[in-house]
């Protein structure tokens, strides 16, 4: 297999490049400042329609709606890690599955997908108790909060049956209601990911948390998708779905 990966410098897409190289996959590591080791991704038309089998990308959500465009127009199935869209964006992400396949996912660590499920059964079992989201991630990270806690924020809302009032941090005074669910973002140092769902009752606190020690188990679950993806039939798909 093939695999494109735009933003290869970055520090997610790195992973990728080296994860991929691992497997025996041919790499075409792409970059807008390429160097000896990597394709300029101004030429990204040409390199899908010629020569990538997938592409999987990690940049900024502008950049990824463009790539995602041009590969519709080449017929190449792409896998997005990139986080922060507007509804804009995805719309034109909707657009591009219309005829390519497309994954795209907040988090491509398989331990983020069984805190989905075990924070759904949690909120299920307690559905009087209070929530809280805490993310904390590299002082580099733009978007806030993180894909990842807004899915985990979704999934709460599904196990509720309502949208719950997402209180973004909280100063000066004020009581909190039962609808409200407090998310608290922390950005320092190189931390690579950190998510905590808290819910707490009268006297006891049950707090789920997944912690990733290296950047690595987000590209070896981006790879996993590419390889998955790569003969499906155009359409939206989850990693929920190359996990089962």
């Amino acid at each position: 297999m093939r695999v494109a990966v735009a933003g290869a410098t970055g520090r997610t897409g790195g992973e990728v490049v080296a994860e991929a190289d691992e497997r025996g996959h041919a790499v075409l590591a792409l970059s807008r400042e390429p160097t000896d080791e990597q394709r300029d991704l101004a030429d990204l038309p040409a390199i899908l329609r010629d020569e990538a089998s997938v592409l999987v990308d990690f940049t900024v959500p502008g950049a990824t709606v463009e790539h995602a465009r041009i590969a519709a127009e080449t017929g190449t199935p792409i896998v997005i890690g990139t986080t922060g869209f507007d509804d804009a964006q995805l719309d034109a992400l909707d657009d591009a599955a219309a005829e390519v396949p497309i994954l795209r996912a907040s988090n491509f660590a398989k331990g983020v997908q069984a805190l989905l499920r075990v924070v759904r059964a949690g909120v299920e079992a307690l559905p009087e108790y209070d929530v809280e989201v805490t993310e904390t991630h590299h002082h580099g990270k733009r978007d806030a909060p993180s894909g990842t806690a807004t899915t985990v924020l979704d999934e709460i809302d599904s196990a509720r049956g309502d949208a719950l009032d997402r209180v973004y941090g909280r100063e000066g005074n004020h009581v909190r209601e039962q609808s409200e669910v407090g998310v608290h973002v922390r950005r320092a140092g190189t931390v690579r990911g950190e998510h905590e769902v808290m819910l707490a009752g009268d006297d006891e606190v049950l707090t789920l948390t997944h912690r990733a020690e290296s950047r690595r188990v987000f590209a070896a679950g981006a790879v996993d998708a590419a390889e998955w993806l790569v003969d499906r039939d155009p359409g939206r798909y989850d990693f929920t779905e190359v996990l089962s």
